[in-house]
């Protein structure tokens, strides 16, 4: 049975909040507002709240999903490494819609990956997705709130706005850009001080 929490991002309400992080520990999936689409949330460490999500979107296990947490602090038990080029896009657009690409440790779930060893994180700059991580202290599962192949949700009425979160490979030099969003892909180079003559698929 679906339960709806309307919670003001503006003055989150404690209870309803602390509802819906009850709902996460216990195993449980919950749609979520991000900067960009809502999401699917669950306990990224709960294989069994995972394959929930891969159900619930009809996903084929190899495609990987991504992660939100809560601050920066959170990535490190998540990869193998933070290149450079990584730290400098965490401090310029985090909280934000980036999404960056590291190499998982070899404790983050191959159904998160894909199977690709590689894991997609970010600090979302909604309140509600960063309550959300922070009530879990832990990473939360963040894949568009829609079937797999069909358009991403915006509204709460249209879980089953714009663009979604700019998606970067940072375990490549220079970073590849592989899903151009929210934050365009000149501001990146910008922010890394690049320069503009890259191949097309690259910064």
């Amino acid at each position: 049975m679906a339960l709806f929490l309307k919670i003001d991002p503006g003055k989150p309400d404690e209870e309803k909040l602390a509802e819906a992080v009850r709902i996460l520990v216990e195993g449980g999936v919950a749609a979520f507002p991000t900067e960009t689409f809502y999401g699917l949330g669950a306990d990224a460490r709960n294989e069994a709240a995972v394959e929930k999500i891969f159900r619930i979107k009809g996903r084929d296990f190899r495609n990987p999903i991504a992660l939100i947490v809560a601050d920066d602090r959170e990535v490190s038990p998540l990869v193998e490494e933070i290149p450079a080029a990584a730290k400098i896009l965490m401090q310029t657009f985090w909280p934000g819609p980036l999404t960056l690409i590291f190499r998982a440790a070899p404790s983050v779930s191959s159904r998160l990956t894909g199977g690709t060893g590689k894991i997609g994180i970010r600090v979302s700059s909604h309140p509600i997705a960063r309550l959300l991580a922070a009530g879990l202290a832990g990473p939360l599962t963040a894949t568009s709130a829609n079937l797999s192949g069909g358009p991403e949700c915006s509204s709460a009425d249209a879980v089953t706005g714009g663009a979604g979160s700019t998606i970067l490979d940072v375990t490549v030099s220079p970073p590849r850009i592989l899903r151009e969003g929210a934050i365009p892909g000149g501001l990146i180079r910008d922010a890394l001080n690049l320069t503009q003559g890259q191949p097309s698929r690259e910064i």
